[in-house]
């Protein structure tokens, strides 16, 4: 049985979310959100409450055991960039460009 969960439309960089992802998959539940909760970066606190979100979905169903989920698969995927301009030499505009991400948690039962 596999449960998942979707942040979209998060407001930082999914390179930044990504750096994170790969430290936690393949882990259970439990040590993945250990190993997350104490890390300094934005993208942590964002991913835990996915994280949970998740483990919350799967507690919905009675045929799931939420003490015996592992972390399947985390993807983040890059959601619509806000374009802004910042004001250059002689006139000048360049651009920036403040990206945002989707990210999906899969979990699944430990077989």
């Amino acid at each position: 049985m596999e449960v998942r969960a979707v942040g979209r439309y998060v407001r930082i960089s999914p390179l930044k979310v990504r750096m994170l992802v790969d430290s936690i998959k393949g882990k259970s539940v439990e040590k993945g959100l250990d190993g997350v909760k104490f890390m300094p970066q934005k993208a942590a606190k964002i991913l835990v409450k996915v994280i949970q979100s998740a483990v919350a979905n799967a507690d919905q169903n009675p045929n799931v055991d939420v003490d015996s989920l592992i972390i399947r698969n985390i993807t983040v995927d890059q959601g619509p960039m806000l374009k802004r301009f910042r004001p250059r030499a002689r006139g000048r505009g360049s651009r920036i460009l403040k990206r945002s991400s989707h990210i999906t948690v899969i979990l699944a039962e430990k077989k």
